[in-house]
Order: structure tokens, then C-alpha cells, then sequence
């Protein structure tokens, strides 16, 4: 008869995000992930198979956490404007950055690494920086200066955006000085004053 699990799934999950998210795919080793996870290689492999599977896991949990607040802050109904929508959402960035966090986006991290010649790990990140992206066309249209743009310039429009938010979140893990992260939010703030 197998034995129980002695540890929490969504703990364990949780915590090899944080090991990905400092490390990046490609770079957390094994004995990187069963320490900031507290298992023994048996468990971990038992429960999750192999790294890309627990790869995939986290990549599952941070849609439904980062990404679905991203979404969340741009949909965001009972703010009409969806201009300011999309300056809350880059001020956001900046005041995570301004706050000592340096972790950037998991998805731009993984956007921008090796792991990505994976089709399954692609197809994940890309389904998520794609919700990010509709979810910034959606505020553009709920924008006044934006909503008579035509469908495909809006489109274009939300990928500069989306390009930004990654250029952003990627800068934040380089520590460069924060005035380049700052200086890029102003220069969205004026960049969606053109029309």
C-alpha cells in the first residue's frame, strides 16, 4: 500500500516558483530545487516526475496568481479609464522594483531564456504574456484617447505594451539603477497621451 504524502502539494509548489523565479529555469539544479522545497529527490520526483513537469506546475500557479492579478488590475471595471488602468498596472512594476523586489516576471524570465525551444513550456509562457497582452487591448479600448483606434492598431498598440511590460520586468532582475525603470513607466504615461 503506498504511503500518504508527508508534505503539502501547493506549498511545494509555491516554494520551487520562488527557486525558478531567482534562478531561472535552466539555472536551478536539483539540489537547488529540493532544498528551497524541503524534499528528498524521492518525493519530488514521485510527486511531480521530473523538473520540466514541476516546470509546467509552476508555471500553472503563477497564471492563476500573478497573471490573473494582471488581468484583474487591467479589466478592472470600477476603474472606467482604461488608461489608468494601464499606468496602475506599469506603476505597479515600479513600486514592486521600488520596494526591493528584483525577481522581475517568471514568464519574462522564461521569455527570455533556452527553456523556451520547449514546445510545452513555450506554449505556457505564451499563453500567459497573450492574457497579459488582450488584457491590455481590452483597457485601451476602455481608454477615451484610445477606444476610435481601429481593432489591429489597438492590437499593435497592446504588443508595444506588452513588450514594455517585459523590457520592464526584465530590467528589474538586472539592478540596474531604478531611475531607468522609472524613466520607462513615465515614458508609457506619454506614450499613451499620443494618439
Amino acid at each position: 500500500m503506498a504511503r500518504p504524502r508527508e508534505f503539502d502539494t501547493d506549498e511545494a509548489i509555491r516554494k520551487a516558483a520562488e527557486v525558478f523565479w531567482r534562478k531561472s529555469y535552466e539555472e536551478a539544479t536539483l539540489p537547488d530545487l529540493l532544498d528551497g522545497m524541503g524534499l528528498t529527490r524521492g518525493s519530488l520526483y514521485k510527486a511531480f516526475k521530473d523538473k520540466k513537469s514541476l516546470f509546467l506546475r509552476v508555471l500553472d500557479y503563477y497564471e492563476t496568481t500573478a497573471v490573473d492579478d494582471a488581468v484583474a488590475c487591467l479589466t478592472d471595471i470600477n476603474v472606467p479609464d482604461g488608461r489608468r488602468r494601464i499606468l496602475g498596472f506599469f506603476k505597479g512594476v515600479v513600486q514592486a522594483v521600488n520596494q526591493g523586489d528584483r525577481r522581475g516576471c517568471l514568464l519574462c524570465t522564461a521569455a527570455a531564456g533556452s527553456e523556451m525551444s520547449d514546445p510545452e513550456i513555450a506554449a505556457a509562457v505564451n499563453g500567459g504574456l497573450r492574457r497579459i497582452r488582450d488584457a491590455l487591448g481590452l483597457a485601451l479600448a476602455a481608454s477615451p484617447l484610445h477606444d476610435t483606434l481601429k481593432q489591429d492598431e489597438r492590437k499593435t498598440l497592446a504588443n508595444l505594451l506588452l513588450t514594455q511590460y517585459i523590457g520592464l520586468r526584465v530590467l528589474a532582475r538586472s539592478c540596474l539603477p531604478l531611475g531607468i525603470v522609472e524613466q520607462s513607466s513615465r515614458g508609457i504615461e506619454e506614450l499613451l497621451k499620443a494618439r
